[in-house]
């Protein structure tokens, strides 16, 4: 499956850092924070990644250009200028870029992909959130539902939206994206999607969380896992502060890879 990821916000809540870079690229320990994202999929053996880009696509575009050259190791015949890698990338990745639009909504950045995804099941998440879920498992609990789409819920306070679920805990019953909320289960993305989404996306002014989600969810076809592990998202510089002192202590949470 094709792992999709929203990178194309301004991340206007990280100013100090977006102003400059869009969100997906401000670094954690050293890395951009889609790295980490992008390793945790790796690790479960998803390596093929669609990069829905928008704000200031070209840091993304460049880095990923330039990411074989500045990971691998080789000489140089200055004579001729022939290039001898010896170290290959430690990434078995296959990286597209697709540039979505600066003004485009979530949703409308995913319809623009359809070309790419085509009518298979795909795997999508968010440019700037990092847990230590298990992407197995949520599949799994894909497989076992009659569903369009399988969130992952997760616990978070405040100022994320709510979800209400059925008594099995298998559906998602109710969805309000960005309410005041009470501590209880909120969207922490990393969703596994059929194609039939893409009939409920209008066009580029569509937000994912709204008409897409509610619509699902009115069709009795938006399923979840519940993850109880570790989930933080990078919204502020406090944020950013949080996951920069967990990863510098050597034992970030969501560092499930080797």
């Amino acid at each position: 499956m094709k792992v999709v990821i929203f990178a194309g916000g301004y991340g206007s809540r990280l100013a100090e850092e977006t102003s400059l870079r869009p969100k997906p690229m401000v670094e954690i320990g050293g890395r951009p924070i889609i790295w980490h994202i992008m390793k945790l999929y790796s690790h479960y053996g998803f390596n093929d990644f669609i990069i829905l880009a928008g704000y200031k696509a070209e840091f993304i575009k460049k880095y990923f250009a330039d990411y074989f050259r500045l990971s691998s190791d080789f000489t140089v015949d200055l004579r001729n200028g022939e290039i001898i890698w010896s170290r290959p990338s430690p990434e078995n990745w296959r990286v597209t870029i697709l540039d979505t639009g600066v003004e485009t909504m979530t949703g409308g950045r995913l319809k623009r992909a359809r070309h790419l995804i085509g009518e298979e099941r795909f795997l999508l998440t968010y440019g700037d959130g990092v847990s230590n879920v298990d992407i197995s498992q949520v599949v799994q609990a894909h497989q076992k539902g009659d569903n369009w789409v399988t969130l992952t819920a997760v616990s978070q306070p405040g100022r994320y939206g709510a979800l209400r679920l059925s008594e099995d805990g298998s559906k998602v019953r109710a969805f309000k994206e960005k309410a005041a909320g009470d501590g209880g289960l909120i969207n922490g993305g990393f969703f596994v999607c059929e194609p039939e989404v893409f009939g409920l996306i209008d066009d580029d002014s569509t937000v994912w969380e709204e008409q897409p989600i509610e619509r699902t969810t009115e069709k009795g076809k938006l399923g979840v896992h519940w993850h109880k592990g570790y989930w933080q998202s990078m919204d502020s510089l406090r944020d950013k502060i949080i996951l920069e002192n967990e990863w510098a202590g050597g034992a970030a949470p969501w560092k499930v890879w080797a």
